[in-house]
């Protein structure tokens, strides 16, 4: 089983639950333990900002079988008041944007 790295020290650009959203966006049915190898985060902390987004409306879940699967309140406005009207599906389209531009492990870049 993979651990998650060590935090990174300083500010970083996003936040730990831009990151989490983002890891459920691409796979609705992703486990804890996989988006906290993915973000870097242990898993107690990634079922904390899980439950900080069903809190807030963000972020829905239903179990099926032996799993979660999520939904995402895409139409949500952002929390922020310096973000608004911007919604989590403007972030998710451009957390998105960002994955597909970044270099794949041979070093290829992917230009769509």
């Amino acid at each position: 089983m993979e651990r998650a790295q060590e935090p990174h020290a300083g500010w970083t650009f996003l936040t730990n639950h831009s990151r989490v959203l983002a890891a459920i966006a691409e796979d609705r049915t992703t486990r804890v333990r996989d988006i906290a190898v993915r973000c870097r985060l242990t898993e107690r902390a990634v079922q904390k900002i899980i439950a900080d987004l069903e809190e807030g409306g963000y972020l829905t879940h239903v179990r099926e079988g032996r799993q979660n699967v999520y939904r995402i309140a895409t139409g949500t406005v952002l929390r922020h008041p310096a973000d608004a009207p911007a919604t989590v599906a403007e972030l998710l389209a451009l957390l998105a944007h960002h994955e597909s531009s970044r270099p794949s492990p041979d070093g290829d870049h992917d230009h769509t």
